[in-house]
């Protein structure tokens, strides 16, 4: 398909979706079975099948909870909007957190074995970049907490993606960008009050990124704590005492801000 008339038609789609209530695009979803160094993983697909030809796709990295109900309503947003979606899986079938430790022991898992969590998000990219519906030449990758920390890592190692997105995610890393090592155009939502992500780890990270010629801009909202974008941060944060909180501003803005990026990337 011809990227101008994608753009064309997933403005008008948005403009639909917003503005006139009543028009939902007929969604097809699916659980995607698969495995990496022989373990399994589940991952899930949505796009609108009344679009004809290929369409950019988009990877969705989950939070450290796990693969979960949130991701997969973020991968629905972006179908409907005419994108394919697959929301990956980093942990392993089942592999979902009800409790903060038991989130961290999953991350701190795949984290100690960075090499192994390479293979995993690559195996996810060849899924949705093999499916009939995606130009394989246009992909971006979204990424949530732990899954922000993901996408830049992967944006870090040159991964042939067009765009990355980290929305409250850990900007550290031990492993910074070296000048030209970052292909994909770079935007970063993050909360100002979030103590996860504190000043100095923003400095930082924008330094890198400068430092690395990276096309990037970063967007911090003041008083937005860690997953500001999850309307089911209020119940967490309170849950396990925790700077969790959704902030619907902040939210809307970045997925604003979002949309408007994919038009330039994928024109």
């Amino acid at each position: 398909m011809n990227p101008k008339i994608f753009n064309k038609k997933r403005c008008f789609i948005t403009l639909l979706l917003l503005f006139s209530g009543w028009v939902q695009a007929e969604l097809v979803t699916e659980e995607i079975q698969y495995e990496v160094d022989g373990e399994s993983f589940t991952g899930y697909l949505a796009y609108d099948d009344r679009i004809e030809g290929q369409r950019p796709g988009i990877l969705l990295v989950h939070e450290w909870w796990g693969h979960n109900d949130y991701v997969r309503r973020r991968a629905e947003l972006l179908a409907k909007l005419g994108y394919t979606a697959f929301a990956l899986d980093m942990y392993g079938s089942g592999k979902q957190a009800d409790h903060p430790e038991r989130a961290n022991e999953f991350m701190e898992a795949v984290m100690a074995n960075i090499d192994s969590a390479e293979r995993r998000f690559r195996a996810a990219h060849n899924i949705l970049r093999e499916h009939p519906s995606v130009d394989p030449d246009q992909t971006a990758a979204f990424g949530y907490c732990f899954g922000g920390a993901v996408v830049l890592h992967m944006a870090r190692q040159g991964e042939d993606l067009d765009a990355v997105i980290s929305y409250h995610g850990m900007l550290g890393t031990e492993s910074p960008a070296a000048e030209g090592d970052v292909t994909a155009k770079v935007r970063v939502f993050t909360g100002a009050a979030d103590p996860m992500v504190p000043p100095e780890q923003v400095q930082a990270f924008e330094e890198e990124m400068r430092s690395a010629g990276v096309d990037y801009k970063l967007q911090s909202y003041p008083g937005a704590v860690h997953g500001f974008t999850n309307p089911d941060a209020d119940e967490k944060g309170a849950a396990f005492d925790m700077p969790l909180a959704y902030d619907a501003e902040a939210d809307a803005d970045s997925w604003r801000k979002t949309l408007r990026f994919l038009d330039v990337v994928f024109d």
